[in-house]
């Protein structure tokens, strides 16, 4: 079956990402797993064929689209190729919104050109030593000081926080009874005085991909970069988490469809018992059985991309897709490795790679358990 999200400009489109991968990514991928991150070059000529800025507005140097499936693409074809791009998914999914709906005009003005064209990689600092997925716990402070605000506090599991010009930080600027009220979003760019960075933390999987741990000591932030509201972040955060969650079950599920390709095609060149592994039954059922629930998963997503076009993937929704996407992912990226016997476990085959990146989307953007509360909330539990 195929996708029913897409028409001929998606398709278009798809075929300019699928080039730039071939050509500016996949030759230099395994280096840039080495090193940890993605050179920030990469991200410059992103920007230069319109993949940056594809929701910013035209006047600021973007595609102007609303829609979110250009940037869907993106992602499906990183994962068909194999490959990743660091940060580009946090930049585009998740940060850039914040800008969009609540940066001021003259901030629009001073940011919005440099995220679209690559010049600015933008990434935000939610998570902290002692706070995941609890958000209202947030410890790290901004206390306003005349035309500043002073920060403090540290931030861990950072996307994109190595290369990122632009830092949106989660700080509480006031106290009061409910935890949830009282944060705001500060903007901290880099080379500001008491920002640093700290280790490129050595993870399981996603090794192209920075991730950091960040400290603030007594950061003096002009006022004019908060971003929004004073103490309505809280809001805001969750505003956006149905369009985080989505773009972390399309990864997932465009990881899904990798892996059975792969995989098909391993089994009918792989030979044992003098004969190809796709030969067996055992083999035929395993893939026609992950077959069927990729099936099932695309099915979901494309419903839930059209919802979200127009406005009304709700919360509870967009958890559905991330927990089935997510655990979908592990459960076939898990049985095509099995299938590869001990050449799976070899990082120098795609599955074993893919293997350790799948672990990850089940808990990051909210783990299962935490979707799974969010969906029993939505039937009155």
């Amino acid at each position: 079956m195929r996708s029913t999200a897409y028409g001929e400009e998606h398709e278009a489109f798809r075929q300019v990402i699928r080039e730039f991968l071939v050509n500016e990514v996949v030759p230099h991928f395994p280096e840039w797993e080495r090193a940890g991150l993605v050179p920030k070059e990469v991200f410059r000529k992103a920007g230069k064929i319109g993949m940056l800025g594809l929701q910013v507005p035209e006047e600021y140097g973007g595609g102007g689209t609303s829609s979110f499936k250009f940037n869907a693409i993106i992602t499906e074809e990183t994962a068909r190729a194999g490959v990743s791009l660091g940060g580009l998914s946090v930049h585009l999914n998740v940060v850039l919104p914040y800008f969009l709906a609540y940066a001021t005009e003259k901030q629009k003005q001073r940011w919005l050109p440099g995220l679209a064209d690559g010049s600015q990689l933008a990434a935000i600092a939610m998570t902290e030593p002692g706070t995941g997925s609890d958000l209202a716990g947030v410890a790290t402070t901004a206390v306003r000081d005349g035309d500043h605000y002073v920060l403090n506090g540290a931030k861990t599991f950072i996307t994109g926080g190595i290369n990122a010009d632009l830092v949106v930080v989660v700080a509480r600027t006031s106290s009061g009874g409910d935890r949830r009220e009282g944060l705001s979003l500060l903007v901290v760019e880099s080379g500001t005085p008491g920002f640093s960075r700290g280790r490129n933390l050595a993870k399981l999987g996603l090794k192209a991909q920075d991730t950091a741990e960040l400290f603030f000591d007594d950061v003096r932030v002009p006022a004019e970069n908060l971003l929004g509201e004073e103490g309505k972040a809280f809001r805001y955060l969750t505003s956006n988490l149905p369009q985080e969650r989505l773009a972390i079950a399309i990864g997932a599920q465009a990881a899904a469809e990798a892996a059975l390709a792969t995989t098909l095609e391993y089994v009918q060149e792989r030979r044992v018992f003098g004969k190809p592994v796709a030969a067996f039954q055992n083999t035929k059922f395993e893939l026609a059985g992950c077959a069927v629930e990729i099936e099932a998963g695309r099915a979901l997503l494309d419903r839930a991309l059209e919802e979200h076009d127009v406005g009304e993937l709700t919360a509870a929704d967009a958890a559905k897709v991330k927990v089935y996407c997510t655990e979908l992912q592990s459960r076939v990226i898990d049985r095509c490795l099995q299938l590869h016997g001990g050449y799976g476990y070899m990082l120098e085959y795609p599955i074993a790679r893919m293997y350790a990146d799948a672990r990850v989307t089940r808990i990051f953007g909210g783990t299962t358990e935490v979707m799974k509360t969010i969906i029993a909330k939505s039937l009155g539990l």
